[in-house]
């Protein structure tokens, strides 16, 4: 049986004991190992490992030894409750093995959990389990967990209160990074909040964010976007005494204005915008962003991006310039331009 769409979450959320083998099989390893994970939990329970009802075997050996499959789901354990045999990156040569243990699978037998890379339509796994009445393939596909997967991770968590605007952005930042990073991030945030009771908020999301841009360069960039150039000067210093370099320095001032250009741009307004992009701008800091675009305007924004690319041409040229001094006019000009037309 190949499950599809919604069936996926709902059976490995809970997957049916009778049935004597499940696959999951997917090109995301980290997703395919979280599904599998959250499989074996609601088929064997607590202390499966400690009271050896789960055992494991290398998919890669099944050729050499295919009888170990057909051994293991037939041993009789030593403490009573549910068994499964997880056989794990398992490739097509071991699909002989797991067809005779299919065909000699008797209930009370374990349930067999294999795993698998990205399987082809030709592949002799998916072959043996789409067609089989009794176990169940579940490919894994590269989209980001949903609504439902984010709820289940933030119970798990301790986190009940979670208002509308605090599941957007985690949504959004599911977007943004692996599914393994996604779920770490939520613990992260569990520990943050362990013993508030108060609902999470969109600014306790962006504190225990994975940084993706340096807190001080990032907060050099708000300052020129903002016109604060009373402030540029301490900033600028703290960023070369950080090593930071004249082109990376000019990549990142493009990066930002493109950002809020496209903001500016969208049709459904620059907060739509950010939210889309890739990767995603959320919390406090879309709030900023969003703020900046709609007090630029468009056609100013094409201006300082042309402004940009210019003294990034100039860094790339034979020019015997200071770099970093052209690029903190550069920045200058742009912070005074904004600050003019406040």
């Amino acid at each position: 049986m190949n499950l599809k769409g919604g069936e996926i979450a709902r059976y490995l959320a809970r997957p049916d004991p009778s049935r004597p083998a499940l696959l999951i099989y997917g090109q995301d390893a980290m997703r395919v190992a979280l599904k599998r994970a959250e499989a074996v939990a609601s088929l064997t329970g607590g202390n499966a490992e400690e009271e050896m009802r789960l055992t494991r075997l290398p998919g890669a050996a099944l050729k050499k030894d295919p009888a170990t499959l057909l051994d293991a789901i037939k041993e009789v354990g030593f403490f009573p409750g549910p068994r499964v045999v997880l056989v794990e990156d398992t490739p097509d040569s071991g699909t002989d093995a797991v067809r005779v243990a299919l065909e000699e699978w008797q209930p009370g037998d374990a349930v067999i959990v294999i795993t698998a890379g990205g399987l082809a339509k030709s592949s002799a796994l998916r072959k043996l389990f789409e067609p089989h009445k009794q176990a169940v393939a579940a490919p894994i596909y590269d989209d980001p967990p949903g609504e439902d997967e984010i709820r289940k991770w933030l119970q798990a968590a301790g986190l009940q209160e979670v208002p509308p605007d605090a599941m957007r952005d985690l949504l959004t930042l599911a977007q943004a990074l692996d599914p393994g990073d996604m779920r770490q991030t939520i613990e992260k945030i569990g520990l943050y909040k362990y013993g508030d009771p108060s609902p999470l908020t969109p600014a306790e999301i962006a504190l225990n964010t994975p940084a993706t841009i340096e807190a001080e360069l990032d907060e050099l960039l708000h300052v020129v976007a903002e016109g604060r150039s009373d402030e540029f000067g301490p900033l600028m210093r703290r960023i070369e005494g950080q090593g930071v370099t004249p082109v990376s320095l000019c990549i990142a001032a493009l990066r930002h204005f493109r950002a809020l250009h496209l903001a500016a741009a969208d049709p459904q307004g620059p907060g739509a915008g950010l939210s889309r992009m890739r990767p995603p701008v959320f919390g406090p800091r879309r709030d900023r962003m969003t703020r900046q675009a709609q007090q630029w305007g468009v056609a100013p924004l094409e201006e300082a991006i042309s402004q940009l690319l210019t003294t990034d041409l100039t860094l790339r040229s034979a020019s015997r310039a200071p770099q970093m001094a052209l690029v903190e006019r550069a920045l200058i000009r742009l912070a005074m331009s904004r600050r003019g037309r406040r």
